[in-house]
């Protein structure tokens, strides 16, 4: 089996501006190492029961090796739309296929010392059994929102940073 870490480090990425245009391009390692803004997804999977699809991320994972996310998602390829990128790492994450297409709800500016990029924010609902990529996803469960909101407050889970700042957006979008 083919390493996927050395294979994502060299996916191109668009590198945009701060007002999301794109000024460039540059392999995804290239991207972090040198804290270039590009473009990510982030889709939060809802169950049947409307329960929220939490995971943590493998070890090997380029950012946030092993933290916990509410969302799946990832980094949009270069050329590639925002509502392709979020089909596409929503069906991969999880593991299945014929999803339908995620809503759009919002996009914001993620930006931290050395990191930032432009985040677009979805929901989708799976009503099929999923069967998260093994290289991406060390556990997963479908949590309740109250559940989820717990596991927040309690916090021993290290979350990503930006799922966090992206779910705390999400909830002062719907109040």
């Amino acid at each position: 089996m083919t390493d996927p870490q050395p294979l994502a480090a060299a996916e191109v990425l668009d590198i945009v501006d701060e007002r999301d245009r794109v000024v460039g391009q540059a392999p995804r390692g290239e991207a972090y190492a040198r804290g270039l803004r590009h473009r990510c997804v982030f889709v939060l999977a809802r169950d049947a029961r409307g329960r929220i699809f939490v995971h943590r991320r493998t070890e090997g994972k380029l950012v946030f090796p092993s933290h916990y996310d509410m969302f799946v998602g990832g980094v949009v390829g270069a050329g590639e739309s925002y509502d392709e990128a979020a089909l596409r790492e929503a069906e991969e994450e999880l593991g299945v296929t014929g999803l339908p297409a995620p809503t759009p709800l919002f996009r914001f500016l993620y930006e931290r010392p050395g990191q930032s990029w432009w985040s677009a924010v979805y929901e989708v609902r799976c009503d099929v059994a999923v069967s998260p990529q093994a290289e991406e996803v060390a556990w997963h469960a479908f949590l309740s929102e109250e559940e989820l909101g717990g596991r927040l407050a309690e916090g021993s889970w290290r979350w990503v940073p930006d799922g966090l700042e992206a779910y705390e957006r999400l909830r002062a979008y719907r109040p």
